[in-house]
């Protein structure tokens, strides 16, 4: 069993986005997939309810109580953890004897690299992360590839102590499909494919750590 927990130490990095797209991905793959909201606005929960009206649904779980992992049914093959909003790095701690790898979520602006190199650095200090037990990666969110702005960020990314695994576009497709229950990953056009292949590099990593 795979458990990933999406983490930001900044709001609105689009944590979220990411921990449903990584749900609907290996639901869509034919897995058990369980995703669990510990944050409190609900939102991933909110995703689970309309998304099971569909095929490939997605078992939601309330994740604000300690006891969370009880309730994850023991066929599940993929536990995707969306967590508050700011979490801070100790936070995250708390969580690191149940996951095995963090994914976090950047925006390509000077605040949310400026608020997220602490963090990561943190992070790294964390003694199961130091010790290789439980691996990080990171996501560049919502980048405008053709702006200045976009290609810096990157480049900043790139020398975090852990690896930049997707550099998502900037599109629509993602909120509309998350308004229905949706994701990326539910769609074939050849211009959704062109998006699904920014999650390319992440999903093969996830594989190997699963």
């Amino acid at each position: 069993m795979l458990k990933v927990l999406v983490a930001s130490s900044k709001g609105g990095a689009g944590k979220t986005m990411v921990a449903t797209n990584l749900a609907a991905h290996y639901a869509v793959d034919g897995k058990n997939t369980v995703l669990v909201d510990a944050d409190r606005q609900g939102s991933s929960l909110r995703w689970c309810d309309k998304r099971a009206l569909h095929v490939n649904a997605v078992l939601g779980l309330p994740g604000l109580r300690r006891d969370w992992e009880k309730h994850v049914p023991d066929d599940a093959q993929r536990v995707i953890i969306d967590t508050p909003a700011g979490i801070r790095a100790s936070e995250v701690g708390d969580y690191l004897d149940q996951v095995d790898v963090v994914v976090v979520p950047v925006l390509p602006s000077a605040i949310d690299l400026e608020a997220t190199e602490p963090f990561l650095a943190e992070l790294a200090e964390l003694p199961r992360i130091k010790r290789g037990k439980v691996v990080v990666g990171v996501v560049a969110n919502r980048l405008k590839p053709w702006t200045n702005v976009s290609q810096l960020a990157v480049e900043e990314m790139q020398r975090f102590p852990f690896p930049l695994l997707a550099e998502l576009r900037d599109t629509q497709g993602y909120v509309l499909a998350n308004a229905l229950g949706k994701s990326i990953f539910d769609y074939h056009s050849e211009l959704v494919h062109s998006h699904q292949e920014d999650w390319a590099k992440l999903l093969r990593w996830l594989k190997k750590h699963s």
